[in-house]
């Protein structure tokens, strides 16, 4: 089954991590990439660029219509994701767990329940 993991970002807090550390974050998140896709349970990893950077796209009188984002007034929104397939619930939490940064926030897990295929 597949699932979605995503970790939020926070602004502030990122800006009040040290510089010096970040190469060492940066690391440990690629390390932890490697391990699971060469285990086949890490289908793609995407990290989000700042919240200043979302657009809104709706559709007004058959146009597209873009307004500046996020959608939601919030400090928090999400940095990155990561599609999953494990064999399990379990698994997926397990794999969670084990992110560099689920010691400092949660992750958050998803069961992705339809897939369309892209290649139809």
């Amino acid at each position: 089954m597949k699932y979605i993991a995503m970790i939020y970002g926070n602004q502030e807090k990122w800006d009040s991590f040290p510089a010096e550390a970040w190469p060492e974050a940066i690391a440990k998140q690629e390390a932890f990439n490697r391990k699971y896709r060469e285990s086949g349970e890490l289908l793609g990893a995407y990290g989000l660029a700042d919240a200043v950077n979302a657009k809104l796209v709706r559709r007004k009188d058959g146009a597209p219509a873009v307004t500046d984002g996020p959608y939601l007034e919030t400090k928090e929104y999400i940095a990155s994701f990561y599609l999953l397939d494990c064999e399990s619930q379990e698994r997926a939490q397990q794999i969670a767990a084990d992110m560099p940064f689920a010691s400092e926030d949660p992750v958050e897990l998803w069961p992705v329940l339809h897939e369309s295929a892209a290649d139809m």
